[in-house]
């Protein structure tokens, strides 16, 4: 069964769950970053734990970390690759289960645009399902059809998009309150930061960094976004 979990005892952990253990385990790098700051903290890490507890959000009081998965796979509509998250983390809350997909960064960027993965993909093969995902993926976000092509839709950043949706999927899965994709950046220049606000631009939010924002509330399970900057000390770990 791919669900039987196992319990890590340090950052090295984490190690082998990565796509690529050798390149993507590297000091100053957002997987063993993030690995390091998420042991070291006795719960949720303090900026995170900061960010969650001053929202007045009913479906998010109260909040308290149940488990938490590095490198959890998420299958995605219509098939194909699932989204790999970062980490997923179980939290619960005075309402309910609350269903929380972190996104470690550093300097990496959230992927190509969405016009281009899927220029990338058709090339690569003719027949592709990354058109059908993504319009899935649109769909179950905005609540109608969406043409990937077309701006707005076509300059988001395709890694963004399943990252929310995997919130989401799981969240269903779990029967949550609540679902939250949560950037947890540890990046000086803050990279990636204008992409995130364009996603949330498009739910008609303006993103604030350090708070949680309720970005939908018209699916089965609410989504929130909330961008936090990171202890930089864990970039040297």
């Amino acid at each position: 069964m791919a669900r039987i979990l196992t319990f890590t005892s340090s950052p090295k952990d984490w190690q082998a769950l990565l796509a690529d253990p050798v390149k993507h385990w590297r000091t100053g790098y957002s997987a063993r970053t993030l690995a390091h700051c998420w042991e070291a903290a006795d719960g949720f890490p303090s900026e995170v734990a900061k960010a969650l507890q001053q929202t007045d959000e009913a479906a998010l009081q109260e909040l308290t970390p149940v488990l938490a998965i590095p490198e959890f796979q998420v299958p995605l509509p219509p098939g194909g690759h699932p989204s790999q998250n970062d980490l997923f983390v179980l939290a619960r809350s005075a309402k309910g289960p609350v269903c929380i997909m972190v996104e470690g960064k550093v300097s990496e960027p959230f992927g190509n645009l969405i016009y281009k993965e899927i220029a990338r993909a058709q090339a690569r093969k003719a027949t592709t399902r990354l058109p059908a995902r993504v319009k899935a993926l649109l769909q179950l976000l905005f609540g109608h059809p969406c043409n990937p092509l077309e701006k707005p839709w076509s300059h988001m950043r395709y890694q963004i998009l399943h990252r929310a949706a995997s919130a989401v999927i799981t969240g269903e899965q779990f029967r949550a309150t609540a679902a939250v994709m949560l950037v947890h950046s540890f990046s000086e220049q803050r990279v990636g930061w204008s992409d995130y606000k364009l996603f949330a631009d498009l739910f008609g939010v303006h993103a604030k960094e350090g708070v949680v924002q309720r970005l939908s509330s018209d699916l089965r399970v609410p989504l929130f976004g909330v961008w936090v900057v990171g202890d930089r000390r864990f970039l040297r770990s």
